[in-house]
């Protein structure tokens, strides 16, 4: 082998024999390079080896040109690997070594020196060659990323070099190009964007004028004292000079601070990009030099807003000097890049705004100081100015921060501890809002109590066996504490309104006339007044509650805020003294509303001291509504910082630094102020007059009645006013009341959301008649949006050239827009070239209209022409003018037709017979003789002549002289039927032409029209206006129907339409603000792999079989599209177009153990409905760049360009397209943060490397692509191996990925939040520009829509008030709802969401937030604000809306915009959908909870407060309380019937005739059903649609089933919000697994909704059963049908919705194989390490991990819900016939006395069956025998002689069932107690037994249901109904029937 000597080593120690471990690992590399090349040993090195991947890249780079030296160079790495761990310890490293070995030996017999008879000869000649040949003059002509790469190469090949090469040897020559190669690096280095470094040829973008501005202002370093890190330096002569030409001062913060390189280097170029976008806007480039004081001034006031407003906060004063005598600029940069620098390096502290601002705040003084004074302020110590190394302020500032996240972070036991216990991000960021936080000092006391962690345990030696230290941390200002009073808490206001009210509709309504207006009456307004009382009852609630709910976080609280707390309370508590006593004293003073208020002012001394403590109680209530009408007075007394104001404000709400000034302007908050009010009175009074109003009269009757016939025993036989059953009947109306205003606001927000959206312009073009009557318009309408004003100003002028303008530049955005459609196989080339407009109109002399608007319109022309009789010519053109587009296309086609054969034409003779033609018609059409000059009967022949020529013409060809006879003949007949059945004078025109050619040509004889070019068909141009006037020719009426794919008909129409909507004017590309796309990714597929595509499942389906029978049109055309390509490049294509259009992944990924292609054939149906593959996103945002680079193009070309293809030009101008390409990478970026990438790379499962391996290839082919990902690595620090992880942004190079920064974090940062934001937060830092657009894995893009992209950027620069938007929220189109009827249930749900629930919310209602969706952030106001979203863990479990609350609460202002859109898909699969509304539903139970949700509640007004209620956390309440109100009118209608006292009462004859009792129930009825919510999803789609397809689609959903979905889906909400609140156990659930439309098993269904909805569903049973059985009520009502019915609706949708919406649910064998699949699921024994879907054991542990985690109030909350099962067992067995009527308690002794002892005997057998059922057989069949004969004896006493029924078997089964199911809840909510005494595993037992009992239930309707075939068809066409209106054979894609030849 080759050594420094040139001969063979000894490595090191001997090899070892490899293990089993090392051998599949060196089988997988192997494996891998035979796969992907040579190149794979460099990317799967190990993390602690990382130095020697570059290493092994060269080698690779090289091996074709010198394969000796690239083994010289693997050489060299293994040594390097060698001497980095001799011991082979690291991770991977011995496997690594040994494969690298077993390599070298083998190159090193087949390699040999070629240049050279030796190693060291060999690599200095290459490195000699290399450098002549590459670097020499490479900087003049390459680029700088290939340059970078040369000179990396080149570097290594000289460390290289020097191993092998003796020092001695290396020659001068060697040196020099060394030494240059070293100084030309540094220039040349890998770049994101800015070439910063690059000398010589430049790229454009260095070029543009604001670029060199902003680097000149940055590079200003004069005045700056230079460190002595720099003076210093030993560094090389090269480094020193780069530093004096390009040190900058972001390179003097790094000298001062340390920071770190990658870190300076990145925040440099963001720098750059933001002052140069902002400096360029509306500049004159002409001497553009210098860079703007207004934009530094700009930037400055946008980064440091929040930094002010917190020094404001604290009152100190600002470290933010600029002392008059200062470069003001250059102090300013100074300032912005500690910023950044700071922001960049800080890792999870970004999420901590206010920390940052802490530690802007000292560092800012520290350059201060430096700067101006070198004494620190405080202290009057000298600054230190010793150099720093670049991870100092990571190490000194960040990491020990982190460190305190980290430690509180492993306090929540991984989301199982309560939020109480442990600090989140906020808790820690809110310590910086007080004073207390700059105890810290700087540099910050690592032993401050900040630092201190409770957790952390001291020396053993010092307190041996002792507890953790110190008490825990207190919450910081609020504690999540779980629990339901958070809802009252934080909507208090809401609360005490809706209370109030009811009391005064009560209170009125028990007046004698129970009209409104007995408030006039005397007795009736004194009793109204008592609703103060109740309101001061309520304040005091309030006020425990702030006490109680926050006590966890008193030792975080300033004084002042405890005193408040205790003052309230003693406030309110003196209140609900004082008003009680008072109103009891004014009964002898009695007043009605007319005296009350004629009295006041002149007899204010009688008034009752009530009345005055009314007066006094309201005081601040009225000072509150002056203020909310002088919003503006409010929201600057909230803000001030004034001693006397913020006095006055902290008995109003406490002083905080975020939630200040939220009120809206005043037109606004009329705006919604009306809403609410329109809605409040409906509200009021429908439940007065439906709801109270009715149960009045009957409440008295059964308040006044006696009731002595219980039929139970009764422990409150002297109950007055028959309370029991007044609570029976009311409770349901009073749930109702609370919630029945979630019904008026979706009736409201329909309404007003219609009537915006109408306002809008939505619809107006939604049908592609509506385009063809409006297309004449769009050109103009789209240059008036798309173009800028000074381009094109059209709002004014007609002149035919601005018309023809407006058609050019129309023509190109379309036609790209067009061919974008054909790209993606949208639509054939036949509807492209029927849909395209010509780019030139310059050749005819009208409007060049589509085709397709075109169509028939010449046939029906010439047939009018023909037929008609008259000879005036103006009749006839009157007639063919009265269609504009008829007349455009017979004047283009006699213009195209003339020029197309003059072209084609080369004798002079016949060009003069087409001319002299032509002038006939012209002059014939002037002078009105045209049909006394033409016959019009000739035109047919004519045409059929021409088709005929035209398709020749277009036709291919194999021999010239044949085809150009062809064309000769036809050309001639042409002709001749012109000149001669058509022409009357034409034989002249023939005569003088012949004359004409014997004069010039002698006489000689030849035929006309012989020479033709017929090589004029190569001309692109020409053949361009052969193919149109062929289609015009041609096209018949079928062309109305172009395009005929649903999609680009939709995306057509949306965006002609969007043209017409309100939105701001386009501005030039450069003037446009520069913007990011952020994508977080994880484990997601990228594309299918071949073997993916055609494996074929157990029904032989393959997965490309399947989508081309899905989408047979788009794969004809796509197979149209490749037709030319190469066999290998048509597979890749397919790949691309299967993955485009199928996913097999949720976002967390594939079960590791499932294949892609081992599901069931139905999981094929979710192909086409959820592409969320990478390669999707990607694709769609790219968009950006490809429409920013044509409009720059247009807007920098002249009219060649704006009248020709742009790309044809384009080609030909260098210089244009390159400027274009810089302006969009100036403007626009696109990151994907690819968590995991690193980890892919090096992994050996295939699906991980695949997963690599294709995001590699997106880089390669996307150049603009940026890729960051978190690296880990291994190394040795002092002897011991540390991981270390890194934020890495990486970019497509020749081959491979390449390295463009590197910044070192504090430690692992997904650890400590939630992964998606923590995965966010990491990349945010490579984005760029103003604005950031979020895009998650789910969306797609549209080439049309990324046009408006700059206009909808300009919304940022709208202001609203004082506001400016901070959030600009875009519509989504839900492209999953095409086959399958539950994802077009999901899909129009959704859609309607994003379209009118979301402009309701930001307009008028201004409660909009961020839900996850590709919503705009104004970038700089979140970065400097806590980001895009928030991040701790469980609390922040939906952390979107987060960074909508977070935006709000700081002053933000999030709008929607509706004339863009972004394609989104949603998950279809029953499982899935339900996961994710669980999903959602706990991160909504989270919010209830947090912090975030209290200020927004408690500082919006109270309008805006009920917005938000309704739109967030109380939706799912609304849900929760809906079902909670049929468990209360159910189990009321039990406690009636079972007692006896509904009989009693029925048949008094007051009540038996009085029916409003139950006319009052049927609001609950209808409230249950909540049909009202569909409302705004009709409203949207016949806004968008036509309202009578809105109300066909809303029939159709009804008969497939749509209620029973949203119904069983209203059952998943309220039990996951309920739960979440109560036990907590919130989780990301994943909502995908593949192809999720598949047939689950009975098991799995079980497992997902057995306690969501089956338990629940059969409690309901059993109670419909009991009500049925033992009532009496309305029997002979048909409102007691309706109302049961309900009921019944509800527990069926519960019970079998997942069987009726699972594929192939009920086929036969399926069911069968089901129920073996269930049997064994249930008998198998769980375990450690058994999976939930292997044991029915496992996962009924894990059922109850909620309440392993729960608190006490938990448990005892737990408890007592299930005492409601006692009731069962207590009502039935009086009613048992055994009873003998008896009401004595012992019936019920005796019930629980045959319950015990039949448990004990079934526990006995059990026993029995353990201990003796294996040894003692006979002993163990005796026992049985035994108390079979005992039990059969017991049962024959009881019948003969005691009177049991059989009817008494079956009540008791429903008596004890509960009661035992009452029993084992007792006991799963006691579990420690119990497995104490030893019971547990009886529990388990009869837990086993009752999932058996229930699975029974659930599966015995759905196994008979099989039994029908008709069912299983049934079934299929109801889920697939979309599918079969298209057409698609999804029968028989289903039962598997399928032509193996199809698929070859």
């Amino acid at each position: 082998m080759a050594s420094s000597s040139g001969t063979k080593p000894v490595i090191g120690p001997p090899p070892r024999t490899p293990s089993k471990r090392m051998s599949r690992v060196h089988t997988m590399f192997v494996d891998m390079q035979n796969e992907d090349g040579s190149t794979i040993d460099s990317e799967l090195v190990p993390s602690s080896l990382a130095v020697i991947a570059p290493i092994l890249r060269v080698a690779n780079e090289i091996e074709k040109d010198n394969p000796r030296v690239a083994y010289l160079c693997r050489f060299h790495a293994f040594e390097k690997a060698h001497r980095m761990d001799p011991t082979s310890s690291g991770r991977g490293v011995r496997q690594f070594k040994t494969y690298l070995l077993h390599r070298l030996e083998k190159e090193e017999e087949d390699t040999e020196p070629t240049l050279g008879k030796t190693d060291p000869r060999e690599i200095q000649m290459y490195y000699q060659n290399f450098y002549q040949k590459n670097i020499k003059e490479g900087q003049f002509t390459k680029k700088p990323e290939e340059m970078a790469k040369i000179l990396q190469i080149a570097t290594v090949l000289y460390d290289v070099l020097r191993t092998v090469v003796p020092s001695a040897k290396v020659d001068d020559e060697t040196h020099r190009y060394a030494e240059d190669v070293q100084r030309k690096k540094e220039q040349y280095e890998h770049y994101n964007i800015l070439p910063l470094y690059a000398v010589g040829a430049k790229p454009a973008i260095m070029e543009l004028p604001e670029i060199k501005a902003a680097l000149r202002a940055l590079r200003n370093v004069q005045n700056l004292p230079v460190s002595r890190v720099r003076s210093s330096s030993n560094e090389p002569h090269s480094m020193s000079e780069r530093n004096k030409s390009l040190y900058d001062i972001l390179d003097w913060l790094s000298s001062v601070f340390g920071f770190q390189k990658g870190n300076v280097a990145n925040q440099r170029e963001h720098l750059v990009l933001l002052l140069a976008n902002m400096d360029v806007r509306k500049k004159n480039l002409e001497d553009y030099t210098e860079l703007s004081s207004d934009t530094v001034q700009k930037l400055m006031d946008k980064f440091f807003k929040n930094y002010r407003s917190w020094c404001n906060y604290l009152r100190c004063e600002s470290n933010l000097r600029i002392p008059p005598s200062s470069d003001k600029q250059q102090l300013q940069l100074i300032y912005i890049g500690l910023y950044l620098l700071i922001w960049g390096e800080a890792s999870n502290i970004r999420f901590m705004a206010e920390c940052i601002c802490y530690i802007l705040h000292n560092m800012a003084n520290v350059v201060n100081g430096i700067l101006h004074g070198n004494v620190d302020v405080v202290s009057g110590a000298m600054y230190q100015t010793a150099a720093p190394d670049e991870e100092t302020f990571l190490r000194t500032v960040i990491t020990p921060i982190y460190q305190v996240l980290r430690k509180e972070v492993r306090r929540n036991k991984g989301g199982k501890a309560s939020h109480s216990r442990w600090r989140n991000y906020d808790d820690l960021n809110e310590y910086f809002w007080s004073k207390k936080c700059f105890r810290l000092g700087w540099p910050m006391d690592l032993k401050a109590d900040f630092f201190v962690h409770s957790d952390e345990v001291p020396p053993a030696n010092e307190r041996p066996n002792q507890v953790p230290a110190g008490k825990r941390k207190p919450k910081t200002n609020f504690v999540e504490a779980r629990t339901f009073w958070h809802l009252y808490r934080s909507f208090d206001r809401m609360w005490i309104f809706l209370i109030m009210a009811f009391q005064a509709m009560i209170i009125i309504a028990w007046s004698s006339s129970g009209s409104p207006a007995a408030l006039f009456e005397e007795d009736v307004f004194r009793s109204v007044l008592s609703i103060f009382i109740t309101q001061a009852f309520l304040n005091f609630l309030q006020a425990a509650l702030d006490i109680i709910l926050s006590f966890n976080a008193w030792r975080s609280l300033k004084f002042t805020q405890i005193v408040r707390y205790l003052l309230k309370f003693a406030v309110a508590a003196a209140w609900a003294v004082v008003l009680p006593i008072g109103y009891a004293s004014s009964v002898n003073n009695p007043t009605g509303l007319v005296r009350f208020f004629s009295n006041w002012g002149g007899n204010w001394q009688n008034q009752s001291f009530y009345n005055y403590a009314v007066a006094i109680y309201l005081m601040p209530n009225i000072l509150a509504a002056l203020l909310f009408i002088l919003p503006r007075l409010r929201r600057t007394m909230e803000r001030s910082n004034w001693h006397i104001v913020t006095l006055f404000m902290w008995w109003a709400q406490p002083k905080l630094y975020i939630g200040r000034g939220l009120h809206e302007d005043m037109f606004s908050l009329l705006k919604y102020t009306l809403f609410w009010i329109f809605l409040l009175i409906s509200k009021l009074a429908f439940s007065y007059y439906v709801e109270i109003l009715p149960l009045v009269e009957p409440t008295k009757v059964i308040m006044e009645m006696h009731v002595d016939n219980y039929q139970w025993h009764e422990f409150f036989p002297n109950v007055t006013h028959n309370i029991g059953v007044i609570i029976s009947i009311w409770a349901p109306i009073v749930l109702v009341y609370f919630t029945d205003a979630q019904i008026w606001y979706a009736i409201f927000s329909t309404l007003f959301g219609g009537i915006h959206g109408a306002l809008s312009h939505l619809g107006e073009i939604r049908t592609l008649g509506m385009l063809r009557s409006r297309f004449e318009s769009v050109p103009s309408a789209l240059c008036r949006r798309l173009v800028p004003s000074s381009d094109a100003d059209t709002e004014y002028s007609m002149e035919t050239s601005i018309e023809r303008k407006n058609i050019a530049y129309f023509s190109q955005v379309w036609n790209v827009f067009i061919e974008s459609m054909r790209t993606e196989d949208l639509i054939s080339n036949e509807e492209k070239d029927l849909l395209l407009v010509p780019y030139s109109s310059s050749d005819v002399t009208v409007v060049q209209w589509p085709p397709f608007l075109l169509a028939s319109k010449i046939p029906i022309a010439l047939d009018m022409a023909k037929d008609f009789k008259g000879k005036d010519d103006d009749e006839l053109f009157r007639k063919i003018k009265n269609d504009e587009y008829m007349h455009s296309a017979v004047i283009e086609c006699y213009e195209t037709l003339r020029d197309i054969i003059y072209g084609l034409l080369e004798d002079e003779a016949d060009k003069m017979i087409v001319r002299q033609i032509c002038y006939e018609v012209d002059m014939s059409i002037q002078q009105h003789r045209f049909l006394n000059e033409f016959r019009m009967s000739g035109m047919p022949i004519l045409s059929e002549k021409l088709e005929k020529f035209l398709k020749l013409l277009l036709s291919d060809y194999e021999s010239v002289d044949v085809y150009k006879s062809q064309i000769i003949n036809v050309l001639q007949d042409i002709m001749e039927i012109i000149t001669q059945d058509i022409m009357i004078n034409g034989v002249e025109i023939l005569e003088r032409a012949h004359m004409h050619s014997q004069y010039t040509e002698n006489d000689k004889k030849e035929q006309r029209f012989e020479k033709i070019n017929i090589h004029l068909a190569e001309n692109k141009s020409w053949k361009e206006k052969v193919v149109r006037l062929h289609l015009l020719v041609t096209v018949k009426e079928s062309a109305i129907n172009v395009p005929t794919n649903l999609e680009a008909r939709r995306r057509i129409t949306f965006f002609a339409n969007s043209l017409f909507m309100n939105m701001p004017k386009a501005p030039k590309v450069r003037d446009m603000l520069s913007f990011s796309v952020l994508t977080p990714y994880y484990k997601e597929d990228v594309l299918y792999s071949v073997e993916e595509l055609n494996k074929e499942n157990e029904d032989g389906i393959s997965t490309l079989f399947y989508l081309q029978k899905i989408y047979p049109d788009e794969w004809a055309n796509f197979q149209n599209r490749i037709l030319t390509y190469s066999n290998d490049a048509k597979m890749e294509m397919t790949r691309q177009w299967v993955s485009y259009r199928g996913q097999t992944l949720s976002r967390t990924g594939l079960d590791d153990n499932k294949s892609l292609v081992h599901i069931d054939l139905a999981s094929f149906l979710y192909l086409m409905l959820f592409p969320i593959y990478l390669s999707l996103p990607v694709r769609g945002m790219m968009y950006y760049k490809r429409a920013l680079e044509l409009q720059c193009f247009l807007e920098s070309a002249g009219d060649s360009a704006i009248y020709g293809d742009y790309r044809t030009v384009e080609s030909s101008e260098g210089v244009l397209n390159s400027r274009a390409q810089a302006l969009a990478d100036m403007k626009f970026t696109y990151v994907v943060s690819c968590q995991v990438y690193g980890a892919q790379k090096k992994s050996d499962d295939p699906r991980e490397r695949s997963c690599y391996s294709n995001i590699l290839n997106l880089m390669l082919t996307y150049p603009s692509l940026r890729i960051a990902h978190i690296d880990e690595r291994e190394e040795t620090v002092n002897g011991k191996s540390q991981k270390f992880y890194y934020s890495v942004l990486l970019k497509g190079g020749e081959k491979l990925d390449e390295e463009i920064y590197r910044i070192k974090l504090p430690g692992p940062p997904t650890d400590i939040g939630e992964g998606k934001p923590e995965n966010q937060n990491h990349a945010i830092i490579f984005t760029r520009g103003e604005a950031l657009q979020t895009i998650d894995m789910n969306q797609d893009n549209y080439f049309e829509e990324a046009f408006k992209m700059r206009n909808v950027l300009e919304e940022f620069l709208k202001s609203s008030g004082r506001r400016q938007p901070t959030i600009l929220g875009l519509r989504e189109h839900i492209f999953t709802g095409s086959v399958s009827s539950l994802a077009w249930f999901m899909s129009n749900q959704e859609t309607s969401f994003v379209t009118i629930g979301q402009r309701i919310l930001a307009n008028p209602l201004r409660v909009r937030f961020h839900y996850g969706h590709p919503d705009i952030f104004e970038r700089i106001f979140h970065i400097t604000r806590g980001g895009i979203s928030k991040a701790s863990k469980i609390i922040n479990l939906s952390e979107d809306i987060f960074a909508g609350y977070n935006s709000t609460l700081r002053g933000g202002y999030i709008t929607h915009h509706e004339y863009i859109q972004v394609g989104k898909g949603r998950d279809v699969g029953m499982n899935q959908i339900s996961s994710f509304e669980a999903k959602v539903a706990n991160g909504n139970g989270e919010q209830t909870l947090s912090r975030d949700v209290y200020r927004l509640g408690r500082r919006f007004d109270f309008y805006r407060m009920l917005s938000f209620y309704f739109t967030t956390v109380g939706f799912y309440f609304s849900s929760m309380v809906t079902v909670l109100t049929v468990y209360v009118f159910l189990y009321g209608r039990i406690y009636m019937v079972m007692s006896g006292l509904e009989q009693e009462i029925l048949e008094s004859p007051t009540i038996h005739q009085n029916k409003a009792l139950e006319e009052a129930l049927a609001t609950q009825s209808v409230f249950q059903l909540g049909l009202l919510l569909v409302l705004p999803m009709v409203m949207e789609i016949g806004l968008e649609k036509g309202f009578r397809t809105a109300l066909g689609d809303f029939i159709i959903m009804q008969l497939q089933l749509a209620s029973v979905f949203f119904t069983f889906q209203l059952g998943t909400k309220a039990h996951y919000y309920g739960r979440t609140i109560l036990h907590g156990g919130s989780k990301y659930r994943a909502t995908g697994r593949g192809f999720v439309v598949f047939h689950a098993k009975f098991a799995e269904n079980y497992r997902q909704y057995s306690r969501s909805h089956f338990v629940k569903g059969l409690e309901l049973v059993i109670l419909l059963v009991l009500y049925g059985v033992y009532g009496e009520s309305y029997r002979s009502s048909s409102l007691y049908l309706f109302i049961t019915f309900s009921m019944w609706f509800l527990v069926t949708s519960w019970l079998f919705a997942p069987f009726i919406f699972n594929p192939s649910g009920f086929d036969w064998q399926k069911t069968v194989d089901d129920w073996t699949d269930w049997k064994r699921w249930m008998g198998n024994r769980g375990g450690i390490g058994i999976q939930p879907d292997k044991s029915w054991e496992s996962w009924w542990d894990g059922e109850q991990e909620h309440l392993k985690y729960t608190n006490i109030r938990g448990r005892i909350l737990e408890i007592i819900l299930v005492f409601r099962f006692f009731i069962y067992q207590y009502g039935i067995v009086y009613h048992l016939d055994i009873a003998h009527h008896s009401k004595s308690l012992l019936v019920y002794g005796l019930s629980w006395l045959v319950l015990v002892t039949t448990l004990l005997v079934l526990k006995m057998v059990s026993m029995g069956r353990r201990r003796f059922g294996t040894d003692f057989q006979l002993m163990f069949r005796i026992l049985k025998a035994l108390l079979f004969l005992g039990f059969m004896s017991v049962m024959t006493v009881l019948f003969v002689v005691c009177g049991l029924t059989i009817s008494d078997l079956f009540a008791a089964i429903l008596a004890f069932m509960p009661t035992g199911w009452a029993l084992l809840l007792i006991g799963q909510a006691c579990r420690p107690m119990f497995k104490g005494l030893g019971f547990w595993d009886s529990i388990k037992e009869l837990a086993r037994a009752y999932e058996y009992v229930m699975g029974l239930v659930i599966f015995t309707p759905i196994a008979i249901l099989s039994w029908f075939p008709f069912v299983s068809e049934f079934q299929t066409r109801l889920l697939f109904n979309q599918a079969f209106s298209r057409g698609l054979q999804i029968s028989m894609i289903l039962a598997g029937r399928k032509d193996h030849m199809d698929t070859k």
